[in-house]
């Protein structure tokens, strides 16, 4: 039996469709259009400042491609993925709301926690989320938190986490953070919280290691080698787990015939058969790569649903 693809629609970075400008009202329609076309989930990725390390490896060559680490244009809007989730889910009824890289290190644990839960409640469980660490030392230079502990904070948060979802009350005593008895009301809208995904450039130790303890799903940057697979699959089977019932997050990569140019669709989505066969089950499409009309998105994701359709 042939498995059908889930497509999830990268709202983030999508403003040469807009002029440049961060028009928010047109993301959250993009949202209703991407479930109203059949995509599976929409995603959202975050800063919070940016500065001159943003573009520290020269900025990207056509401003449709995705932003990395030192190759963005500090001035690139980045609002909050979080509240422009909340506002998706508000017009939405079955799509799923990927907050991707969420800096965890630069909030409290016990205010990042109540965020999450809250959105995953309010879209009825409908909420993945994907902590990081990121890159930029000047966005946490600029707030104050230490770059060089970042590793070590997420794995606080995620500890904390863990333990807000069960039952009230909670203490902490950890290297960042410290609390007692803490009642932390609302849950969230399953038990064991918001599904979590984790990903990056590398399969480094300490990625592995939160995805055998935590990870609903795997979203790496860029495709993945076969022995990087094979590490996390040993990991999981180590742990009791299955790398089978992981979520792995392929993608589609642009090619850009010059630096004004969209990039061809046909080509771009090629390569999915290929990741399926590697055990990839969903995969991200940012439109501007693609389209310049901000009008043209309900269409344009009719037309990747009907060509992944065909290609499997």
């Amino acid at each position: 039996m042939t498995t059908v693809p889930r497509m999830q629609l990268v709202l983030s970075e999508n403003w040469t469709m807009t002029g440049g400008r961060a028009d928010l009202p047109a993301v959250v329609r993009w949202a209703r259009e991407a479930e109203d076309a059949g995509f599976d989930s929409v995603m959202i990725s975050e800063h919070i400042v940016l500065g001159p390390d943003a573009g520290a490896n020269g900025v990207m060559g056509n401003p449709r491609d995705y932003a990395l680490p030192g190759n963005q244009d500090p001035y690139t809007p980045w609002p909050n993925s979080l509240l422009l989730l909340s506002a998706a889910a508000a017009v939405t009824e079955r799509i799923r709301l990927a907050a991707s890289a969420v800096i965890a290190p630069l909030r409290h644990p016990l205010l990042l926690a109540r965020e999450l839960g809250t959105l995953d409640l309010l879209s009825e469980g409908r909420l993945t989320v994907l902590p990081n660490v990121s890159w930029s030392r000047d966005e946490y230079a600029a707030l104050g938190v230490p770059f060089a502990r970042r590793g070590r904070l997420l794995d606080e948060h995620l500890e904390i986490w863990a333990k807000l979802w069960g039952p009230s009350p909670v203490s902490h005593k950890g290297e960042h953070y410290s609390f007692e008895n803490v009642y932390f009301e609302p849950k969230a809208y399953r038990p064991d919280g918001p599904r979590l995904c984790f990903g990056g450039a590398g399969m480094h130790d300490a990625m592995v290691r939160r995805i055998v303890r935590h990870g609903h799903a795997f979203n790496p940057l860029g495709r993945p080698a076969p022995e990087e697979l094979c590490k996390l699959a040993d990991a999981m089977s180590t742990a009791g787990r299955d790398i089978a019932d992981l979520e792995l997050i392929g993608g589609t990569r642009a090619v850009f015939p010059d630096d004004t140019s969209c990039a061809d669709l046909g080509q771009a989505l090629a390569s999915i058969p290929e990741q399926m066969a590697q055990g990839f089950t969903t995969f991200c499409v940012k439109p501007s790569q693609f389209i310049d009309d901000p009008d043209g998105v309900g269409v344009f994701c009719r037309e990747v649903v009907r060509r992944v359709s065909a290609l499997v």
